[in-house]
């Protein structure tokens, strides 16, 4: 059956923004429609608009050129609709096979859940997805990108006839990313719509059909992937070249005293490593998923314990039992998950960016508003944070925009070291060469800055200095001038 999604003459404000205007476009089934577009463009609106969680300020959409209006996400599940958010909505203290069945659990006629079923019928889909866990593990015990397909599983089961991804590969390694493309291939050879939202364009060009392009809420261009390249799909969205983005940084080139020493540290995975950074110097890590980068900054950061090895800050010896003393200490630190380390969902940009500073800015025991205030307003104003007030919820900002309101809440601590892990995961262009200024002016002013990146052209362009680690030590290091992708990946496959 040819089925189609059609949207037409889209609207969708919010006080202050008009963050959808007049979107028209169709998608078919046996397709993978890919959406492209800054964070902001509207992709992830038309798909909340799709899925119930949005009503259209104006304008309709039709499945089968019947007209449609999903009052609720329960009633787009009920009509085949099946979106998959970049942040996950699971229940971590129950097992993946809850989580895959969740709303429609089997019973017994006792009315008793019928548990050998329910783990049976997951195992099965589990077992197409090629996964090495059990549908009795606790989603909680599971790792991060696990997680993530336990979520892509649980609208699979449900066989919808229109199925949305939004980011789904940001905590997907390869050979993951490889098992759901195989799976989207099916999906798409049974009919089924399917609309997929990435910022990566290897991923666009290797699972795309056609493109639509997004920017600043308008329909800008809808195209075959075979009518395209990269430099012209990044010229749509932000109208300057990839290439432009890192030779128009402003560099710092005088590095001062080392600010950090770390010696043959060890926590957990990672054993014996050893490096420092200098004031004012942007210094990158690079390496495969699980070779211990993001875990030797939770040890210096006191997020996890240190088992040996000194750290030096300032020339003196630091072992911080808690990230509150790093903090006081001058070390702040951007996490890797956004949802569930970075942002506090439900508050407002004002107390996520005060959040980490409220004893130094209390009076009498009572937090200084004017000065909270005057610290969110500047940071909404030094980061370009995209809003219409301080008081907006955080959780509806895009992602590129949340991500400035988390660096503004480390930059709120006066930080002598930033540690900025995978700083740019599921932002766009745009947003990224925002962010890369941002980080080159911190290091004008003497910072000292680390990033983790699992992007090699973001660590080669952006960084002074490239650490690589492989298996949890240091397998090399190189100069900005040095480095390529086949020295990086070849450090980063290496046995030490």
């Amino acid at each position: 059956m040819n089925n189609t999604l059609e949207f037409r003459n889209i609207c969708k404000e919010f006080p202050g923004v008009k963050a959808l205007n007049n979107v028209s476009f169709t998608a078919k089934s046996g397709q993978v429609l890919a959406m492209m577009g800054e964070n902001g463009a509207g992709k992830s609106t038309l798909l909340k608009i799709l899925n119930g969680d949005y009503q259209p300020t104006s304008g309709e959409y039709l499945i089968n050129n019947e007209l449609q209006h999903f009052k609720s996400p329960h009633e787009a599940i009920a009509s085949g609709i099946g979106i998959i958010y970049q942040e996950r909505q699971l229940v971590p203290y129950l097992t993946v096979a809850e989580n895959i069945f969740m709303e429609d659990i089997p019973v017994k006629v006792s009315g008793l859940i019928d548990f050998p079923k329910l783990y049976s019928d997951a195992q099965y889909i589990i077992d197409q997805f090629q996964l090495p866990i059990k549908a009795s593990d606790r989603v909680k015990d599971i790792s991060v990108a696990f997680q993530q397909m336990v979520e892509i599983m649980k609208v699979y089961r449900r066989k919808p006839r229109i199925i949305a991804f939004d980011e789904p590969t940001a905590s997907l390694s390869d050979s993951e990313i490889n098992i759901l493309f195989e799976i989207m291939g099916k999906l798409k050879k049974q009919g089924m719509i399917i609309l997929y939202v990435s910022h990566r364009m290897k991923e666009i060009f290797q699972i795309s059909d056609r493109i639509v392009i997004l920017k600043d809420g308008q329909f800008v261009k809808d195209m075959d992937i075979k009518d395209t390249n990269p430099e012209e799909l990044v010229r749509l969205m932000v109208g300057r070249s990839l290439g432009d983005v890192f030779n128009e940084l402003d560099r710092n080139d005088k590095h001062g005293e080392v600010i950090l020493d770390v010696k043959n540290l060890t926590s957990g995975i990672v054993k014996d490593v050893s490096f420092q950074v200098r004031e004012g110097e942007i210094l990158g890590f690079a390496g495969l998923i699980g070779a211990g980068r993001s875990e030797t900054m939770r040890a210096i950061y006191g997020a996890d314990k240190v088992e040996g090895g000194q750290i030096y800050l300032g020339g003196e010896i630091k072992h911080f039992k808690h990230p509150s003393e790093a903090i006081n200490y001058g070390i702040a630190l951007c996490p890797e998950d956004r949802k569930d380390e970075g942002i506090i969902a439900g508050r407002s940009i004002k107390e996520n960016t005060t959040i980490s500073i409220l004893s130094r800015i209390r009076k009498f025991g009572l937090i200084d508003l004017a000065k909270e205030k005057s610290i969110t307003e500047s940071a909404i104003e030094d980061l370009n944070v995209k809003t219409p007030d301080m008081y907006k919820n955080i959780a509806e900002l895009s992602g590129g925009n949340q991500q400035k309101v988390i660096l503004g809440r480390c930059l709120a601590t006066h930080p002598k070291i930033l540690i900025l892990d995978e700083p740019t995961k599921g932002i766009d262009v745009g947003a990224k060469s925002e962010i890369y200024k941002i980080i080159c002016n911190l290091a004008k002013k003497g910072i000292g800055i680390i990033v983790i990146s699992s992007e090699l052209p973001e660590v080669m362009g952006l960084c002074d200095r490239v650490i690589v680690m492989s298996n949890g030590k240091i397998s090399g290091e190189l100069q900005q001038s040095e480095t390529s992708e086949e020295k990086i990946l070849t450090l980063a496959m290496a046995d030490v």
